[in-house]
C-alpha cells in the first residue's frame, strides 16, 4: 500500500505515456501488415505486453527498444498456438484477439484471470458465428475462456449488439480486411464508448485500409485489403492525462499535459470540457492542454463515451458543491471491477455520499476525509482515488502496483506535481 501525502502542487507540465487503446490496435494491425512496422511511443504496460506476447504465440515477431516496437507483419499469416493464450484481465486484448485468431491456424484457447472469466464476450461470439467462425465459450456462459478455430474466413453480413462494449465492433473491423468477401456490420444496440470506434477506424485508415460507414450504425470493409508497412506514432493517452487535469481541479493548481491536442480522436480529451463546466479554466496550446482549478460546482453529464474517466470525475465531484449526476454508465459494471459499486463503496469510506442505479451514478460533494482505499485490483480505482490524497491527509491506496496494467510510471509522474 502507499500513502499519499498532501503537498502544495506546483504549476507544471507533465508527460504521460502513449495511448493504451491505440497501442493495442496498432500492434494488431501491424501484426497483419505486409511488412515491418515501426511503432513509436507505444505503451509498454501489463495489458499491452499481454497483447504483444499473444501476437508472438501467433507467429508475429516483435522487437522492443524502450517505447518503440518493430512488428514484423506477415501479411495475415498467423501460426498455430498449441499453448493457451493467457490475457490476464485485459478486456481489450481478449476481444480484439478473439477475432484475430479466426484468421489463424488450428484451435486457439484464449483465457485469463478469474475476473476476466466473468466479463462478457457472447455478443462478439454471436457476431463472429454469423460469418462462419467456429468460436465458443468454453463454459457455455458467454464469458472467457473461448476456443476459436482459425481458418479462411469468407465474411458477409453481421448484426452486432454493442450495448455492453464497443470492442466487439472494433474486433470485427480490424480483422475484416483479411476476409475473402469483406464484412458489412449493422449495429443493433449501442454502441457505447463511440470514440474508441473512431480510434479503430483511424488506425485502419492510417495503415491503408478503407472503411465505409454511416455514423455508428453501419460499417463496411472490403476483403482482400492489407495493412501497410511503415512507421507510425502513438499519441499520449488522454485517459491517463485525465488524472492530472483532475489533480489541477482538486488542488486549484495549473497542470498541462504535453502532446495532447483538442482534435485528438481520443474521446477522453473531452474530459476537460466537463472540468470547465465545473469551474476550471482550460487552455489549449499547440503543445498540449492545461487545466487550472477553480471553485468546483456539480454538473450533470452523459459519460457513455468516456467510461474510463468516470471514477476520476466521481473523485473530483467529492470536492464540488452539489450533486453530480453521471448518466449512462451501466457498462462500468463489467470492467476490471464493478466500477460503479467500487466508487460508491470507496467514496463512503471518505465520508462522501454516492449511489448508483442500473445506469447512473450520483455523487454529492462534501468534506472528504482520509481513508484506506480498496482498489479491487483495478488500476483506474487506484489512480483516481490517489488524487484525493493531494488535498486531504490520510489517503492510503492498497495494492498500488495494479497501476502497472496501464500506467507503470503513474506514481513517479504524480510526484512531479509536488512543489519542491
Amino acid at each position: 500500500m502507499i500513502e499519499i501525502i498532501p503537498h502544495k502542487i506546483k504549476n507544471t507540465t507533465v508527460v504521460v505515456p502513449g495511448s493504451k487503446s491505440y497501442t493495442h490496435r496498432i500492434l494488431i494491425a501491424a501484426g497483419l501488415a505486409d511488412g515491418a512496422c515501426r511503432i513509436e511511443n507505444g505503451l509498454r504496460s501489463e495489458d499491452t505486453l499481454l497483447t504483444l506476447k499473444a501476437l508472438g504465440q501467433m507467429g508475429i515477431r516483435i522487437d522492443e527498444h524502450n517505447n518503440t516496437f518493430l512488428v514484423h507483419g506477415k501479411a495475415g499469416v498467423l501460426a498455430e498456438s498449441r499453448e493457451p493464450v493467457f490475457l490476464g484481465n485485459s478486456g481489450t486484448s481478449m476481444r480484439l484477439l478473439a477475432a484475430l485468431a479466426a484468421l489463424g491456424q488450428g484451435t486457439y484457447r484464449l483465457t485469463g484471470t478469474a475476473r476476466m472469466q466473468q466479463r462478457p464476450i457472447q455478443d462478439l461470439i454471436t457476431g463472429l458465428r454469423q460469418i462462419g467462425v467456429k468460436i465458443q465459450s468454453v463454459h457455455a456462459d458467454g464469458c472467457p475462456p473461448v476456443d476459436v478455430v482459425g481458418g479462411r474466413v469468407g465474411g458477409g453480413s453481421v448484426r452486432l449488439n454493442c450495448g455492453k462494449s464497443s470492442q466487439y465492433l472494433s474486433a470485427l473491423l480490424l480483422m475484416a480486411p483479411y476476409t475473402t468477401a469483406g464484412i458489412e456490420i449493422r449495429v443493433t444496440e449501442g454502441p457505447v464508448s463511440r470514440p474508441y470506434i473512431d480510434m479503430t477506424v483511424a488506425v485502419m485508415e492510417r495503415l491503408g485500409v478503407a472503411v465505409e460507414r454511416s455514423g455508428y450504425r453501419q460499417f463496411s470493409v472490403r476483403g482482400g485489403q492489407f495493412y501497410r508497412a511503415g512507421t507510425y506514432g502513438v499519441e499520449p493517452d488522454a485517459s491517463q492525462a485525465g488524472y492530472f487535469w483532475a489533480a489541477a481541479a482538486i488542488t486549484g493548481a495549473s497542470v498541462k499535459v504535453k502532446g495532447i491536442l483538442q482534435e485528438s480522436r481520443q474521446g477522453d480529451v473531452r474530459f476537460t470540457r466537463l472540468l470547465q463546466e465545473m469551474g476550471c479554466k482550460i487552455t489549449a496550446d499547440s503543445d498540449g492542454i492545461g487545466v487550472r482549478g477553480g471553485t468546483l460546482n456539480a454538473i450533470e453529464t452523459d459519460m457513455a463515451d468516456m467510461p474510463d474517466l468516470v471514477p476520476t470525475l466521481a473523485v473530483v465531484a467529492a470536492f464540488a458543491q452539489g450533486t453530480t449526476v453521471i448518466r449512462n454508465v451501466a457498462h462500468l459494471k463489467v470492467k476490471e471491477s464493478d466500477r460503479l459499486a467500487a466508487v460508491v463503496t470507496e467514496l463512503a469510506r471518505m465520508n462522501i455520499s454516492a449511489k448508483a442505479t442500473d445506469r447512473d451514478l450520483m455523487v454529492t460533494g462534501g468534506t472528504p476525509r482520509g481513508a484506506t482505499i480498496e482498489t479491487y485490483n483495478d488500476h483506474r480505482i487506484a489512480m483516481s482515488f490517489a488524487l484525493a490524497g493531494l488535498k486531504i491527509p490520510g489517503m492510503i491506496i492498497r495494492n498500488e502496483t495494479c497501476v502497472e496494467k496501464s500506467f507503470p510510471e503513474f506514481w513517479q509522474v504524480l510526484e512531479q506535481l509536488y512543489q519542491k
